[in-house]
């Protein structure tokens, strides 16, 4: 599994470059986002023994399969670890599709497999998880969030963005990676979204599919945004 060092906080997990997840630095240990696919915790396992850093937390940004994969089997290897998702996409976790009032009544899409493992930890937008704002992003599924490092201005975007082909909006994305649209709950709720990560003004991107951008970060959203509208 490759390893890319985003900034000296957050470390890159990636396989082929398609499916993403990261490691991030905290005083008292580990935090990962998201999981990858199913047979990825030894490989993740590995890169925290590693950096001589203890596992304490697993954050999702949301759980469609390549996200969540993993997490049943760190989770029984790591018995206690805490595991946070946000509040809106946990009645997804638990196989539950209907929408709430107020959303668009589009059922979701993507895969979302049966996963054992019960969140310890509801996130709600706007609080932080130790250096990490939550920021909901609704669209590409309906209770979707992202992370933003407020100690270098870092965006860890999950799917709400992707970078193969260019950096689009879920929903909008290039033809080289087509499955991001397949899985996309809401096109409109994704773009809009988007405009809201823009506000934050992110100097670096990471997302779960494709390669960081450590430069422009902003005008590259700024010009994914107009592109999908």
């Amino acid at each position: 599994m490759k390893q890319v060092e985003i900034t000296s906080e957050i470390i890159q997990l990636s396989r082929l470059g398609l499916v993403n997840c990261y490691l991030v630095r905290e005083d008292n240990g580990l935090t990962l986002i998201d999981t990858m696919i199913g047979g990825s915790a030894k490989a993740i396992l590995d890169a925290v023994h590693l950096l001589n850093r203890r596992l304490r937390r697993i954050a999702l940004t949301h759980v469609h399969g390549d996200h969540v994969g993993s997490l049943d089997a760190l989770a029984n290897e790591m018995a206690g670890i805490e595991v946070a998702v946000g509040r809106r996409e946990s009645r997804l976790l638990q196989r539950d599709f209907h929408t709430e009032p107020g959303e668009p009544h589009t059922r979701p899409k993507g895969t979302f497999p049966k996963v054992k493992t019960i969140p310890s930890v509801l996130l709600n937008d706007g609080e932080m998880y130790g250096s990490l704002r939550v920021i909901a992003t609704p669209g590409h599924t309906p209770g979707h969030i992202c992370f933003y490092d407020t100690r270098s201005a870092t965006l860890i975007a999950g799917d709400a963005l992707v970078t193969i082909g260019g950096l689009r909006v879920a929903g909008d994305a290039s033809l080289l990676f087509p499955p991001i649209d397949w899985g996309t709950w809401h096109k409109p709720t994704a773009v809009a979204g988007a405009r809201r990560l823009l506000e934050f003004q992110p100097q670096k991107i990471a997302v779960g599919h494709g390669k960081p951008i450590f430069q422009n970060a902003a005008t590259a959203l700024e010009r994914a945004i107009r592109h999908a509208q």
